[in-house]
């Protein structure tokens, strides 16, 4: 199968599609570039113009990014980090983007965490619910000082 050749403006319009569909991290351009065989020296001039143009930009990607693994998929903080991290985003950045999760919101989330949860494990001993309630919260990326008086 021949490889597809792209000039670096033809690579730059698909790649400004690429992240006004979503918000990407830096590190998601560098592994769409490379599947699209582009050579280094127009790398760094693509990405640069991403960034001038503000189809790239970190901050927003980490922001959007918290926003919506936390109010969608009601993910904790632990396990936002460790993904933001798998994305290279500086922990400043990242620090920056918890802001966007409300502390109220947080805390009524994890109290629906864990009414659900026991709604689901009806029948069984305290200590048994509390510990599968408690590796439930762990597992979503929530640290015990933040549930552990809830349960």
């Amino acid at each position: 199968m021949k490889k597809q050749v792209f000039t670096i403006e033809e690579a730059k319009k698909k790649l400004e599609y690429y992240c006004i569909y979503r918000d990407r991290s830096h590190r998601e351009v560098m592994q769409k570039l490379h599947e699209m065989n582009i050579i280094p020296e127009a790398i760094d001039q693509i990405i640069l113009h991403l960034i001038k143009e503000n189809f790239l930009n970190e901050e927003r990607f980490a922001r959007s990014f918290v926003r919506g693994k936390f109010y969608q998929k009601k993910w904790g903080k632990n396990k936002i980090r460790q993904a933001l991290k798998r994305h290279d985003i500086h922990p400043n950045l990242i620090e920056k983007a918890f802001m966007e999760i409300d502390r109220e919101d947080y805390q009524k989330t994890i109290q629906k965490l864990i009414k659900k949860k026991t709604s689901e494990y009806r029948e069984m001993n305290p200590y048994k619910l509390k510990q599968k309630i408690s590796n439930y919260l762990i597992q979503k990326g929530y640290g015990y000082q933040d549930f552990s008086d809830l349960i």
